[in-house]
């Protein structure tokens, strides 16, 4: 995904890997995830919003439930559900509770394979769709139907975050590779049409005995921007809607992995924000 501090870990070590001896998914939580991270900003933006944390969480979009499994484990009051379309990722996430969390931090995940539109669950204080994952829906009452739908699925005082990228590279075709523990990350930028806001983005890995893993994942989306969100957000009937900011490093220029409620960001070529829909 675009680089920010979200998802700038794990520098190259002497460790080994190969495209054959690899797993898409491992090499995706590797690469673009940061559980631990993305919690302690979830708390960070519910302590400013409500001055308090959160215990119930829905985790939209969940993938391989990342954010979830560590959510389960942060507090022993904290519950968890995680939606997504795929029954082979859900397989995959499956496999590794057992080894990533407890009988009674188990007892607390709920994974549900289903579509989020249709999918009800019990309310819930905080819905999640992370990395970007709502950029699917590329019409616009698309959308707001979505956020309609996780709006009905949040308690009275409830908080929908979701994350967004942007900058003028993000209108670029062009690739980033990033180098890792033992293999190469790169995001690819493959196709920006600007009539439409569609894009086509790749993730491939390369490897260091010259093996490669090409179009691991493939996202077709649309490039939405930050104040076309917020204005669906609140036509959703959300109260309001905010945007979190990343700051800035001053020795090193880049972000600095603290977020903060901000009404001016910066024209800076490649960006990732927080926004939260506030019920």
């Amino acid at each position: 995904m675009p680089t920010s501090t979200k998802n700038k870990k794990r520098k190259k070590s002497g460790s080994s890997r190969t495209a054959k001896g690899s797993d898409i998914h491992e090499l995706y939580e590797l690469s673009v995830q940061d559980p631990e991270g993305e919690i302690d900003t979830i708390d960070r933006i519910w302590k400013d919003q409500r001055g308090r944390t959160a215990s119930s969480m829905r985790e939209d979009f969940c993938g391989t439930a990342a954010v979830a499994r560590e959510w389960v484990k942060k507090r022993p009051d904290n519950t968890a559900v995680g939606i997504d379309l795929s029954p082979e990722v859900l397989d995959w996430c499956r496999a590794r509770i057992d080894a990533n969390l407890n009988e009674e931090q188990s007892s607390r995940l709920e994974l549900i394979e289903g579509d989020v539109l249709v999918s009800p669950t019990k309310p819930v204080e905080t819905v999640l769709a992370f990395n970007f994952s709502y950029f699917l829906f590329k019409k616009r009452e698309q959308v707001l139907n979505y956020f309609k739908t996780v709006k009905d699925q949040l308690l009275d005082d409830g908080l929908f975050i979701l994350d967004a990228y942007g900058g003028s590279d993000s209108f670029l075709e062009m690739e980033e590779d990033r180098d890792l523990d033992g293999f190469t990350y790169v995001w690819d930028q493959h196709h920006y049409d600007p009539v439409s806001g569609d894009v086509i983005n790749h993730i491939h890995f390369k490897f260091p005995d010259g093996t490669k893993i090409k179009n691991a994942f493939t996202y077709e989306w649309r490039l939405w921007t930050l104040p076309e969100i917020q204005e669906l957000l609140v036509e959703a009937g959300f109260r309001r809607a905010v945007v979190y900011w990343e700051g800035t490093d001053e020795e090193t220029d880049e972000g600095n992995g603290v977020w903060t409620e901000a009404e001016k960001g910066e024209a800076c070529e490649g960006w990732v924000a927080y926004l939260v829909g506030i019920k």
